[in-house]
Protein backbone atom coordinates (compact mmCIF):
# COMPACT_ATOMS: atom_id res chain seq x y z
CA UNK A 1 0.00 0.00 0.00
CA UNK A 2 2.92 2.35 0.57
CA UNK A 3 3.39 3.20 -3.14
CA UNK A 4 -0.22 4.44 -3.12
CA UNK A 5 -0.44 5.15 -6.86
CA UNK A 6 -2.69 2.39 -8.18
CA UNK A 7 -5.67 3.75 -10.07
CA UNK A 8 -4.64 7.40 -9.82
CA UNK A 9 -3.89 9.38 -12.98
CA UNK A 10 -1.85 12.11 -11.28
CA UNK A 11 1.36 11.93 -9.31
CA UNK A 12 3.15 11.70 -7.09
CA UNK A 13 0.23 10.25 -5.14
CA UNK A 14 0.12 8.50 -1.78
CA UNK A 15 -2.61 7.35 0.54
CA UNK A 16 -2.57 8.16 4.23
CA UNK A 17 -4.62 5.57 6.10
CA UNK A 18 -6.10 5.84 9.60
CA UNK A 19 -8.08 3.52 11.82
CA UNK A 20 -11.11 4.55 13.87
CA UNK A 21 -8.89 5.62 16.79
CA UNK A 22 -6.87 7.98 14.57
CA UNK A 23 -3.76 5.80 14.38
CA UNK A 24 -1.96 6.19 11.06
CA UNK A 25 -0.72 3.20 9.11
CA UNK A 26 3.08 3.51 9.47
CA UNK A 27 3.85 2.54 5.87
CA UNK A 28 1.52 5.15 4.39
CA UNK A 29 2.77 7.80 6.82
CA UNK A 30 6.37 7.12 5.83
CA UNK A 31 5.47 7.21 2.13
CA UNK A 32 3.84 10.63 2.47
CA UNK A 33 6.91 11.95 4.33
CA UNK A 34 9.09 10.96 1.34
CA UNK A 35 7.02 12.78 -1.28
CA UNK A 36 8.88 15.36 -3.37
CA UNK A 37 6.66 18.41 -3.76
CA UNK A 38 6.35 22.09 -2.96
CA UNK A 39 2.64 21.80 -2.21
CA UNK A 40 0.63 18.85 -0.88
CA UNK A 41 -3.08 18.53 -1.69
CA UNK A 42 -4.47 16.55 1.26
CA UNK A 43 -8.00 15.31 0.51
CA UNK A 44 -10.15 13.45 3.08
CA UNK A 45 -13.12 11.60 1.61
CA UNK A 46 -16.55 11.60 3.23
CA UNK A 47 -18.73 8.50 3.33
CA UNK A 48 -17.19 5.66 1.36
CA UNK A 49 -17.53 1.98 2.12
CA UNK A 50 -14.26 0.78 0.67
CA UNK A 51 -10.85 1.93 -0.47
CA UNK A 52 -11.69 1.49 -4.17
CA UNK A 53 -14.55 4.00 -3.99
CA UNK A 54 -12.31 6.50 -2.19
CA UNK A 55 -9.56 5.98 -4.80
CA UNK A 56 -11.99 6.63 -7.66
CA UNK A 57 -13.11 9.82 -5.95
CA UNK A 58 -9.53 11.02 -5.44
CA UNK A 59 -8.64 10.20 -9.05
CA UNK A 60 -11.63 12.08 -10.46
CA UNK A 61 -11.25 15.11 -8.20
CA UNK A 62 -7.47 15.46 -8.63
CA UNK A 63 -7.51 15.07 -12.46
CA UNK A 64 -7.76 18.79 -13.41
CA UNK A 65 -5.02 20.07 -11.10
CA UNK A 66 -1.90 19.55 -13.27
CA UNK A 67 -3.33 21.91 -15.87
CA UNK A 68 -4.33 24.59 -13.36
CA UNK A 69 -1.22 25.33 -11.29
CA UNK A 70 1.71 27.61 -12.04
CA UNK A 71 5.13 26.50 -13.26
CA UNK A 72 6.76 26.93 -9.85
CA UNK A 73 4.30 24.60 -8.11
CA UNK A 74 5.17 20.92 -7.80
CA UNK A 75 2.09 19.18 -6.48
CA UNK A 76 1.95 16.07 -4.36
CA UNK A 77 -1.41 14.35 -3.93
CA UNK A 78 -2.48 12.71 -0.68
CA UNK A 79 -5.73 10.76 -0.25
CA UNK A 80 -6.79 10.43 3.41
CA UNK A 81 -8.53 7.07 3.93
CA UNK A 82 -10.44 6.56 7.17
CA UNK A 83 -13.20 4.16 8.28
CA UNK A 84 -16.57 5.46 7.10
CA UNK A 85 -19.44 3.96 5.12
CA UNK A 86 -22.07 4.74 2.52
CA UNK A 87 -25.47 3.18 2.03
CA UNK A 88 -25.82 1.95 -1.55
CA UNK A 89 -28.91 4.11 -2.13
CA UNK A 90 -26.84 7.28 -1.65
CA UNK A 91 -25.77 8.09 -5.21
CA UNK A 92 -22.36 9.36 -6.25
CA UNK A 93 -23.31 11.08 -9.51
CA UNK A 94 -19.99 10.44 -11.27
CA UNK A 95 -19.99 6.71 -10.44
CA UNK A 96 -23.57 5.47 -9.86
CA UNK A 97 -25.95 8.37 -10.56
CA UNK A 98 -29.06 6.53 -9.40
CA UNK A 99 -27.60 4.52 -6.52
CA UNK A 100 -28.07 0.78 -6.39
CA UNK A 101 -31.49 -0.06 -7.81
CA UNK A 102 -32.07 -2.86 -5.31
CA UNK A 103 -31.15 -0.57 -2.45
CA UNK A 104 -33.60 2.09 -3.55
CA UNK A 105 -36.51 -0.34 -3.84
CA UNK A 106 -37.63 -0.06 -0.21
CA UNK A 107 -36.53 -0.42 3.36
CA UNK A 108 -34.58 -3.67 2.89
CA UNK A 109 -30.78 -3.57 2.95
CA UNK A 110 -28.99 -4.74 -0.19
CA UNK A 111 -25.93 -6.98 -0.04
CA UNK A 112 -23.43 -4.13 -0.50
CA UNK A 113 -24.90 -2.10 2.36
CA UNK A 114 -25.01 -5.15 4.64
CA UNK A 115 -21.35 -5.83 3.90
CA UNK A 116 -20.47 -2.19 4.53
CA UNK A 117 -22.28 -2.24 7.88
CA UNK A 118 -20.40 -5.39 8.90
CA UNK A 119 -17.10 -3.65 8.17
CA UNK A 120 -18.19 -0.45 9.86
CA UNK A 121 -19.29 -2.21 13.06
CA UNK A 122 -17.07 -5.31 13.25
CA UNK A 123 -18.13 -7.95 15.74
CA UNK A 124 -21.79 -6.88 15.71
CA UNK A 125 -23.01 -9.60 13.35
CA UNK A 126 -26.05 -10.80 15.37
CA UNK A 127 -27.40 -7.28 15.86
CA UNK A 128 -26.92 -6.41 12.20
CA UNK A 129 -28.55 -9.65 11.04
CA UNK A 130 -31.64 -8.90 13.15
CA UNK A 131 -31.72 -5.28 11.93
CA UNK A 132 -31.63 -6.48 8.32
CA UNK A 133 -34.35 -9.06 8.95
CA UNK A 134 -36.69 -6.48 10.48
CA UNK A 135 -36.15 -4.04 7.63
CA UNK A 136 -36.98 -6.79 5.13
CA UNK A 137 -40.04 -8.11 6.99
CA UNK A 138 -41.51 -4.70 8.00
CA UNK A 139 -43.74 -6.07 10.78
CA UNK A 140 -46.97 -4.19 11.48
CA UNK A 141 -45.93 -3.86 15.11
CA UNK A 142 -44.93 -1.11 17.52
CA UNK A 143 -43.00 -3.71 19.49
CA UNK A 144 -40.92 -4.55 16.40
CA UNK A 145 -40.12 -0.89 15.82
CA UNK A 146 -39.11 -0.63 19.48
CA UNK A 147 -36.86 -3.68 19.11
CA UNK A 148 -35.27 -2.13 16.03
CA UNK A 149 -34.58 1.14 17.85
CA UNK A 150 -33.05 -0.77 20.75
CA UNK A 151 -30.71 -2.60 18.37
CA UNK A 152 -29.63 0.71 16.85
CA UNK A 153 -28.89 2.01 20.34
CA UNK A 154 -26.66 -0.99 20.91
CA UNK A 155 -24.77 -0.29 17.69
CA UNK A 156 -24.01 3.31 18.70
CA UNK A 157 -23.13 2.32 22.27
CA UNK A 158 -26.19 3.94 23.84
CA UNK A 159 -27.68 0.91 25.61
CA UNK A 160 -29.84 1.97 28.52
CA UNK A 161 -30.01 5.57 27.29
CA UNK A 162 -33.79 5.56 26.87
CA UNK A 163 -35.20 6.51 30.25
CA UNK A 164 -38.76 5.85 31.43
CA UNK A 165 -40.01 9.00 29.72
CA UNK A 166 -37.47 9.05 26.92
CA UNK A 167 -35.53 11.74 28.78
CA UNK A 168 -32.36 13.11 27.28
CA UNK A 169 -29.14 11.37 28.27
CA UNK A 170 -25.86 13.35 28.22
CA UNK A 171 -23.87 12.59 25.10
CA UNK A 172 -26.64 10.58 23.41
CA UNK A 173 -28.78 12.32 20.78
CA UNK A 174 -32.50 12.14 21.45
CA UNK A 175 -32.84 10.67 17.99
CA UNK A 176 -31.81 7.34 19.52
CA UNK A 177 -33.75 7.80 22.75
CA UNK A 178 -37.24 9.03 21.83
CA UNK A 179 -40.21 6.77 21.29
CA UNK A 180 -39.45 4.60 18.24
CA UNK A 181 -42.79 5.18 16.49
CA UNK A 182 -42.46 8.96 16.83
CA UNK A 183 -38.90 8.95 15.51
CA UNK A 184 -39.66 6.63 12.58
CA UNK A 185 -42.74 8.63 11.64
CA UNK A 186 -40.71 11.86 11.65
CA UNK A 187 -37.95 10.35 9.54
CA UNK A 188 -40.44 8.83 7.10
CA UNK A 189 -42.00 12.26 6.61
CA UNK A 190 -38.55 13.78 6.07
CA UNK A 191 -37.76 11.14 3.44
CA UNK A 192 -40.96 12.10 1.65
CA UNK A 193 -39.92 15.76 1.75
CA UNK A 194 -36.54 14.89 0.22
CA UNK A 195 -38.31 12.87 -2.46
CA UNK A 196 -40.68 15.74 -3.20
CA UNK A 197 -37.70 18.01 -3.80
CA UNK A 198 -36.56 15.52 -6.43
CA UNK A 199 -40.01 15.30 -8.05
CA UNK A 200 -41.18 12.12 -6.33
CA UNK A 201 -44.50 11.65 -4.45
CA UNK A 202 -44.44 13.72 -1.29
CA UNK A 203 -46.79 12.07 1.19
CA UNK A 204 -46.10 8.74 2.93
CA UNK A 205 -49.12 6.52 3.51
CA UNK A 206 -49.98 6.50 7.22
CA UNK A 207 -53.51 5.19 6.68
CA UNK A 208 -55.04 2.56 8.97
CA UNK A 209 -53.99 -0.98 8.18
CA UNK A 210 -50.59 -0.07 6.70
CA UNK A 211 -49.52 2.86 8.86
CA UNK A 212 -46.83 1.02 10.81
CA UNK A 213 -45.49 -0.78 7.75
CA UNK A 214 -45.01 2.64 6.14
CA UNK A 215 -42.68 3.61 8.99
CA UNK A 216 -39.97 1.12 8.14
CA UNK A 217 -38.50 3.52 5.60
CA UNK A 218 -38.00 5.87 8.54
CA UNK A 219 -36.50 2.99 10.52
CA UNK A 220 -33.92 2.49 7.78
CA UNK A 221 -33.19 6.20 7.98
CA UNK A 222 -32.64 5.83 11.74
CA UNK A 223 -29.98 3.21 10.98
CA UNK A 224 -28.41 5.56 8.45
CA UNK A 225 -28.38 8.35 11.03
CA UNK A 226 -26.63 5.97 13.42
CA UNK A 227 -23.80 5.57 10.91
CA UNK A 228 -23.64 9.38 10.54
CA UNK A 229 -23.45 9.74 14.32
CA UNK A 230 -20.57 7.27 14.43
CA UNK A 231 -18.81 8.89 11.48
CA UNK A 232 -19.11 12.31 13.10
CA UNK A 233 -17.31 11.02 16.19
CA UNK A 234 -14.65 9.20 14.19
CA UNK A 235 -13.98 12.18 11.91
CA UNK A 236 -13.15 14.41 14.86
CA UNK A 237 -10.84 11.79 16.37
CA UNK A 238 -9.06 11.06 13.07
CA UNK A 239 -8.61 14.76 12.40
CA UNK A 240 -7.42 15.91 15.82
CA UNK A 241 -5.44 12.86 16.93
CA UNK A 242 -4.45 11.41 13.56
CA UNK A 243 -4.12 13.73 10.58
CA UNK A 244 -3.24 16.85 12.57
CA UNK A 245 -0.22 15.35 14.38
CA UNK A 246 1.00 13.71 11.15
CA UNK A 247 0.94 17.06 9.35
CA UNK A 248 2.49 18.90 12.31
CA UNK A 249 5.35 16.39 12.41
CA UNK A 250 5.88 16.67 8.66
CA UNK A 251 5.86 20.47 8.88
CA UNK A 252 8.52 20.32 11.58
CA UNK A 253 10.73 18.19 9.37
CA UNK A 254 10.07 20.15 6.16
CA UNK A 255 9.17 23.74 7.06
CA UNK A 256 9.01 24.92 3.44
CA UNK A 257 6.31 22.37 2.48
CA UNK A 258 2.87 23.90 1.94
CA UNK A 259 -0.35 22.05 2.81
CA UNK A 260 -3.72 22.57 1.13
CA UNK A 261 -6.41 20.68 3.03
CA UNK A 262 -9.60 19.51 1.28
CA UNK A 263 -12.48 17.58 2.81
CA UNK A 264 -15.81 16.30 1.58
CA UNK A 265 -18.81 15.70 3.88
CA UNK A 266 -17.50 14.17 7.14
CA UNK A 267 -14.04 14.39 5.59
CA UNK A 268 -14.44 18.16 5.89
CA UNK A 269 -14.72 17.55 9.63
CA UNK A 270 -11.53 15.44 9.51
CA UNK A 271 -9.41 18.17 7.91
CA UNK A 272 -11.00 20.95 10.02
CA UNK A 273 -10.35 19.15 13.30
CA UNK A 274 -6.76 18.57 12.22
CA UNK A 275 -6.27 22.31 12.81
CA UNK A 276 -6.43 21.63 16.55
CA UNK A 277 -2.98 20.07 16.22
CA UNK A 278 -1.50 22.98 14.24
CA UNK A 279 0.81 24.99 16.53
CA UNK A 280 0.05 28.66 17.11
CA UNK A 281 1.96 30.76 14.61
CA UNK A 282 2.60 27.90 12.17
CA UNK A 283 2.33 28.85 8.50
CA UNK A 284 2.36 25.52 6.68
CA UNK A 285 -1.41 25.18 6.14
CA UNK A 286 -2.03 27.53 3.24
CA UNK A 287 -5.70 26.80 2.54
CA UNK A 288 -8.67 24.79 3.76
CA UNK A 289 -11.46 23.93 1.31
CA UNK A 290 -14.60 22.29 2.66
CA UNK A 291 -16.89 20.59 0.14
CA UNK A 292 -20.44 20.01 1.43
CA UNK A 293 -19.13 19.99 5.00
CA UNK A 294 -21.21 17.81 7.33
CA UNK A 295 -20.84 19.80 10.51
CA UNK A 296 -22.33 22.91 12.08
CA UNK A 297 -22.30 26.17 10.15
CA UNK A 298 -21.42 27.81 13.48
CA UNK A 299 -18.28 25.70 13.97
CA UNK A 300 -15.83 28.60 13.50
CA UNK A 301 -17.91 31.16 15.39
CA UNK A 302 -16.56 32.81 18.55
CA UNK A 303 -20.12 33.37 19.80
CA UNK A 304 -23.23 31.36 19.00
CA UNK A 305 -26.16 33.65 18.16
CA UNK A 306 -28.55 31.63 20.33
CA UNK A 307 -26.02 31.23 23.18
CA UNK A 308 -23.49 34.13 23.19
CA UNK A 309 -21.57 32.63 26.09
CA UNK A 310 -20.44 29.72 23.90
CA UNK A 311 -18.53 29.38 20.67
CA UNK A 312 -18.40 26.77 17.95
CA UNK A 313 -16.37 23.59 18.25
CA UNK A 314 -13.65 25.04 15.98
CA UNK A 315 -13.94 28.63 17.12
CA UNK A 316 -11.04 30.77 15.98
CA UNK A 317 -9.15 27.92 14.32
CA UNK A 318 -9.47 29.58 10.92
CA UNK A 319 -6.61 31.76 12.18
CA UNK A 320 -4.30 28.74 12.01
CA UNK A 321 -4.68 28.71 8.24
CA UNK A 322 -2.26 31.01 6.41
CA UNK A 323 -4.88 31.60 3.77
CA UNK A 324 -8.64 31.31 3.39
CA UNK A 325 -11.07 28.76 4.80
CA UNK A 326 -13.50 28.19 1.93
CA UNK A 327 -16.87 26.56 2.62
CA UNK A 328 -18.54 25.40 -0.60
CA UNK A 329 -22.26 24.78 -0.12
CA UNK A 330 -25.30 23.89 -2.21
CA UNK A 331 -29.07 24.15 -1.74
CA UNK A 332 -29.44 20.88 -3.66
CA UNK A 333 -27.83 18.83 -0.88
CA UNK A 334 -30.72 16.94 0.78
CA UNK A 335 -28.47 15.14 3.24
CA UNK A 336 -27.46 18.47 4.77
CA UNK A 337 -30.54 20.53 3.95
CA UNK A 338 -33.12 18.07 5.31
CA UNK A 339 -31.58 15.35 7.47
CA UNK A 340 -28.69 17.16 9.15
CA UNK A 341 -30.86 19.85 10.76
CA UNK A 342 -33.53 17.27 11.57
CA UNK A 343 -31.08 15.01 13.39
CA UNK A 344 -29.49 18.00 15.13
CA UNK A 345 -32.86 19.34 16.20
CA UNK A 346 -33.83 15.93 17.57
CA UNK A 347 -30.69 16.00 19.69
CA UNK A 348 -32.43 18.13 22.27
CA UNK A 349 -34.95 20.61 20.95
CA UNK A 350 -38.41 20.34 22.47
CA UNK A 351 -40.19 22.16 19.65
CA UNK A 352 -41.66 20.51 16.56
CA UNK A 353 -39.32 18.08 14.88
CA UNK A 354 -39.76 19.27 11.31
CA UNK A 355 -38.97 22.69 9.93
CA UNK A 356 -35.63 24.45 9.56
CA UNK A 357 -34.10 26.31 12.48
CA UNK A 358 -30.82 28.18 11.95
CA UNK A 359 -29.36 26.65 15.10
CA UNK A 360 -29.19 23.27 13.42
CA UNK A 361 -27.82 24.15 9.99
CA UNK A 362 -24.87 22.48 8.26
CA UNK A 363 -21.87 24.23 6.75
CA UNK A 364 -22.42 22.48 3.42
CA UNK A 365 -26.01 23.69 3.19
CA UNK A 366 -25.68 27.44 3.72
CA UNK A 367 -22.02 28.19 4.43
CA UNK A 368 -20.21 29.77 7.38
CA UNK A 369 -22.48 31.58 9.82
CA UNK A 370 -21.88 33.99 12.72
CA UNK A 371 -18.27 34.80 11.79
CA UNK A 372 -18.22 38.58 11.25
CA UNK A 373 -16.78 39.74 7.94
CA UNK A 374 -17.27 36.43 6.13
CA UNK A 375 -17.89 37.14 2.42
CA UNK A 376 -20.67 35.24 0.64
CA UNK A 377 -19.79 34.64 -3.00
CA UNK A 378 -21.32 32.90 -5.96
CA UNK A 379 -19.15 30.30 -7.63
CA UNK A 380 -18.64 32.57 -10.65
CA UNK A 381 -17.80 35.46 -8.36
CA UNK A 382 -15.19 33.40 -6.52
CA UNK A 383 -13.63 32.13 -9.74
CA UNK A 384 -13.59 35.45 -11.57
CA UNK A 385 -13.14 37.89 -8.70
CA UNK A 386 -10.84 35.83 -6.53
CA UNK A 387 -10.95 34.75 -2.91
CA UNK A 388 -9.84 36.68 0.19
CA UNK A 389 -6.31 36.10 1.41
CA UNK A 390 -7.39 34.93 4.85
CA UNK A 391 -10.40 34.19 7.01
CA UNK A 392 -13.63 32.39 6.24
CA UNK A 393 -15.52 32.69 2.97
CA UNK A 394 -18.71 30.99 1.82
CA UNK A 395 -19.09 29.98 -1.83
CA UNK A 396 -22.47 28.93 -3.24
CA UNK A 397 -21.50 26.04 -5.52
CA UNK A 398 -25.10 25.12 -6.33
CA UNK A 399 -24.59 25.95 -10.01
CA UNK A 400 -22.48 22.78 -10.37
CA UNK A 401 -23.23 20.78 -7.18
CA UNK A 402 -26.77 19.89 -8.19
CA UNK A 403 -26.99 16.25 -9.38
CA UNK A 404 -28.33 13.37 -7.31
CA UNK A 405 -31.66 11.97 -6.15
CA UNK A 406 -33.06 11.22 -2.70
CA UNK A 407 -32.17 10.66 0.04
CA UNK A 408 -28.87 12.55 -0.18
CA UNK A 409 -29.47 14.77 -3.21
CA UNK A 410 -26.37 16.47 -4.59
CA UNK A 411 -24.27 15.76 -1.49
CA UNK A 412 -21.64 13.76 -3.40
CA UNK A 413 -21.67 15.77 -6.64
CA UNK A 414 -18.24 17.31 -6.09
CA UNK A 415 -16.04 16.21 -8.99
CA UNK A 416 -16.01 19.43 -11.01
CA UNK A 417 -13.13 21.42 -12.45
CA UNK A 418 -14.69 24.56 -11.00
CA UNK A 419 -14.17 23.20 -7.49
CA UNK A 420 -10.58 22.26 -8.31
CA UNK A 421 -10.08 25.87 -9.43
CA UNK A 422 -11.46 27.04 -6.08
CA UNK A 423 -8.78 24.97 -4.31
CA UNK A 424 -6.07 26.38 -6.58
CA UNK A 425 -7.30 29.93 -6.00
CA UNK A 426 -7.52 29.46 -2.25
CA UNK A 427 -3.94 28.17 -2.15
CA UNK A 428 -2.61 30.85 -4.50
CA UNK A 429 -1.20 28.16 -6.77
CA UNK A 430 -2.61 29.35 -10.10
CA UNK A 431 -0.79 30.43 -13.19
Amino acid sequence: MADGGAGIGVGPYQELTFDAQGDADPATRAAVARMEATDLLVFAHGWNSDRSTATRLFDRFFAPFPGLVGAGVRLGYVGVVWPSMRFSDEPIPDFDPHGTAAAAAGSALDADTRAALAGFWPGRGPELERVAALLEERPESEAALGEFAALVRQLVGAEGAAGPAGAATPGVPDLFVRDAVTVCRTLTTALAAAGAAAGEPAEPDFTAGDGLRALWGGAKELLRQATYYEMKKRAGVVGEHGLGPVLADLAGRRPALRFHLIGHSFGARVVSFSLRAVPEGARNVKSLTLLQGAFSHYAFSDRLPHDPGRGGGLRGLQRRVDGPVVACHSPHDSALGVFYPLASRMAGDSAGLLGFDERWGALGHDGVQAVPGTPRLSLDGALNGGLPGAGCVSVDAGSVVRRGGPPSGAHSDICHEELARIVVGAGRMGR
